[in-house]
């Protein structure tokens, strides 16, 4: 492939070889990575919206999900581009964030307000979220998108680097299915009652991998102009794969 910029040469390249290689647009996915998933949990956790569908009726529903679920479209992308170690790279960074985001609502929330401001109860309404909750919130956050982009990385070795959307799919199955798996029975069991947690847990799962599988476009456009623009497709052929590091 030859041509303009956007139509540059992609190499093929394992993880390691592009250390310490600059990379236009690694810090501009990372910032915008974390962007979503703060808002996406600031913002939309706490509003339960509803729709009208027809047949089904009105149907209640997070409003995080409309944003959430983008966090994984652009783990996909790290990875698919970048390689699984720089994906665990953003995660790292993300997860600092949520925790530091969870420490400064509690710090911001507990301060004594002052005796003529009237905000407090709105206040606590919306950042005063349960340390059950945030500590679900980060657990499911940190094992699933690792799951996420694992099998991301695994999958394109067994398919060569074909049929992306596969892998799109298919790593966001998991690492939502792990993430839901962990969120709602850390947060609400005991709270609710069983059966509305399964319910709730089943929906949002679905919803959410077909609010991804429909992004799948977005993905390909995405994947391919970053792609062509550092000139290069990493594989993760002799990557460590331990999430316990940040190291690339």
């Amino acid at each position: 492939m030859s041509g303009n910029e956007d139509a540059g040469v992609v190499a093929r390249v394992e993880a390691g070889a592009i250390r310490g290689r600059p990379l236009r647009y690694y810090d501009f996915v990372m910032a915008a990575f974390v962007t979503i998933l703060l808002l996406s949990n600031l913002i939309g956790a706490g509003k339960v919206a509803q729709v009208h569908l027809p047949v089904i009726g009105d149907w209640p529903f997070g409003a995080g999900i409309l944003f959430f679920p983008v966090s994984y479209v652009i783990g996909d992308v790290l990875t698919e581009v970048y390689g699984y170690a720089r994906a665990r790279r953003v995660v790292w960074a993300g997860f600092a964030a949520l925790a530091f985001m969870a420490f400064m609502s509690w710090v911001v929330v507990n301060l004594e307000p002052a005796p003529d401001w009237t905000g407090q109860a709105a206040y606590e309404a919306v950042f005063g979220a349960t340390p059950r909750i945030v500590l679900a919130s980060m657990l499911a956050f940190w094992a699933g998108e690792f799951a996420n982009s694992f099998v991301l990385a695994r999958m394109k070795l067994w398919t060569a680097g074909r049929h992306l959307w596969s892998r799109t799919i298919g790593s966001t199955a998991v690492g939502q299915g792990v993430d839901s798996l962990i969120f709602y029975p850390v947060a609400f069991y005991g709270v609710w009652s069983n059966e509305l947690l399964l319910t709730v847990m089943a929906t949002q799962y679905a919803l959410k991998v077909g609010w991804e599988a429909l992004l799948t476009p977005v993905t390909y456009q995405a994947v391919g102009w970053l792609k062509r623009r550092e000139g290069i497709d990493v594989y993760d052929e002799r990557t460590d794969f331990t999430p316990f590091t940040a190291k690339v």
